[in-house]
């Protein structure tokens, strides 16, 4: 019987990687990398931090959209969403509210963890494994 999981994964997977391409593209063209820069540090965090957000977010969503290593860019993306979590907890339950309340970057990190639980889905790009290609490299040369 055929199953219809893998759409699933797949329409969880396009949310998820829109979603996290659109956050780090609003930081790069709306707020800018100086603005971010600043929020960040206004925050107590380091600068680079910001880079590493717009990264990850940018890069993170790319990836998803494209259904490669989904599993380990949604796990890599969770600390971003931790972070999120933490700038809006004293804000209230409810993102409408100002500043935005705490559940959206909640519920993110659950959808993040689901995703990386279920997998690519379908239409994802096949790419290899990076451990598998090291693998193979050190079987080949130890022989």
């Amino acid at each position: 019987m055929p199953t219809t999981a893998p759409y699933g994964a797949l329409v969880l997977r396009l949310a998820l990687g829109l979603a996290a391409l659109a956050h780090g593209l609003l930081k790069v063209f709306v707020f800018t990398p100086a603005g971010t820069v600043g929020f960040f540090g206004s925050l107590g965090l380091p600068p680079a931090a910001a880079y590493l957000v717009m990264l990850a977010e940018i890069g993170g969503g790319l990836a998803l959209i494209a259904g490669t290593y989904v599993r380990l860019v949604s796990l890599a993306l969770i600390p971003t969403l931790l972070g999120a979590l933490w700038v809006h907890a004293g804000n209230g339950w409810m993102f409408a509210a100002p500043k935005g309340g705490w559940e959206y970057p909640a519920f993110w990190t659950l959808a993040l963890i689901a995703q990386a639980l279920i997998g690519p889905g379908a239409f994802a790009l096949k790419l290899p494994d990076p451990a598998a290609l090291i693998g193979r490299r050190t079987a080949t040369a130890s022989t």
